[in-house]
């Protein structure tokens, strides 16, 4: 029953019957086979870190009452990388199902931008941000030219980028991560491995890969950070104890 279910479940989310056959009934390590399953793990993933990622930071916030250690430029260069994908998703009347999680990603990363601005004692700057971001998307949603959408689907990576590097260069001049959540950063190293391994499977071309590559090795850079400042968060607790 169990190996049944196992079989099903693989059939239904990873490898079609002929990679089932090869891999787990012959034992034949068969390379298209293999790379066409870690093709999609590597896309669950991807699917993991786009919804999920920004909610540990987000609750951590929440729970914790402040925001210290977070750049206020890179979490809204993060919501704009993740609106991009939106905005040309309806410009090109995409299917809603195509592109609707997205819109949880959103909510979630639009939520720590207001949530950063609010400890900081700029409530009122978060609130106009919020009513701004939701008047532009809509804007952006209904009369952006197709130009226009492609044009900032092309910048979302390098906005993604740009984020990391602001918030690896606030941990390093703090001297600390603060409350960046070490799940969140975890779940988007995961993820962008999971782009580099896809990116290198298809032709996007060099400079897309290259893309990919140097926001995978900054996602290396902030865990590094993370779990740096959490052993030496743990020791100094052990010490004064």
């Amino acid at each position: 029953m169990a190996t049944s279910l196992l079989r099903e479940f693989l059939l239904t989310f990873f490898m079609p019957q002929k990679c089932y056959e090869e891999i787990l009934v012959n034992f034949h390590w068969h390379v298209p086979c293999l790379l066409y399953v870690l093709k999609k793990a590597a896309g669950y993933w991807i699917l993991l870190d786009t919804l999920l990622a920004p909610l540990p930071q987000l609750l951590k916030i929440l729970w914790r009452g402040r925001a210290d250690g977070l750049s206020p430029p890179s979490v809204l260069l993060q919501l704009y990388a993740a609106s991009c994908p939106v905005v040309y998703a309806v410009a090109n009347s995409f299917p809603l199902f195509a592109w609707a999680e997205r819109l949880f990603t959103l909510a979630q990363i639009a939520a720590v931008a207001f949530l950063v601005l609010h400890h900081r004692g700029k409530t009122a700057t978060g609130t106009l941000l919020l009513l701004s971001y939701v008047g532009l998307m809509f804007l952006l949603g209904s009369y952006a030219p197709a130009a226009v959408a492609s044009g900032m689907q092309a910048s979302s990576v390098a906005s993604l980028i740009a984020s990391k590097v602001l918030q690896a260069r606030s941990n390093y001049c703090n001297g600390h991560t603060g409350q960046l959540s070490t799940l969140s950063v975890l779940l988007t190293w995961a993820g962008s491995l999971g782009v580099v391994f896809v990116a290198l499977q298809e032709t996007d071309g060099a400079l897309a890969t290259l893309s990919h590559v140097l926001s995978a090795c900054l996602s290396c850079v902030l865990l590094a950070q993370v779990l740096g400042g959490c052993r030496r968060s743990t020791a100094a607790k052990k010490k004064s104890e």
